[in-house]
């Protein structure tokens, strides 16, 4: 079975989700050939500060 973590910094819509679900389950499936149904993805949403480039904290998109 396939496992995909996805981290994004801030928070995405439900549509958002379920296209990037849908668009990340079809390129798995056809490029591992595993079947759509054994793939498994999370999809972590982290606030801005919780991430550093550089050593300095991401700031929120204006």
């Amino acid at each position: 079975m396939p496992y995909v973590n996805i981290r994004i910094a801030g928070k995405l819509s439900k549509e958002q989700k379920s296209n990037i679900s849908r668009g990340v389950t079809d390129v798995i499936a056809k490029e591992a050939n595993k079947p759509p149904e054994g793939v498994l993805i999370f999809i972590d949403e982290v606030e801005h500060e919780n991430i550093a480039r550089g050593g300095v904290l991401l700031n929120p998109p204006q």
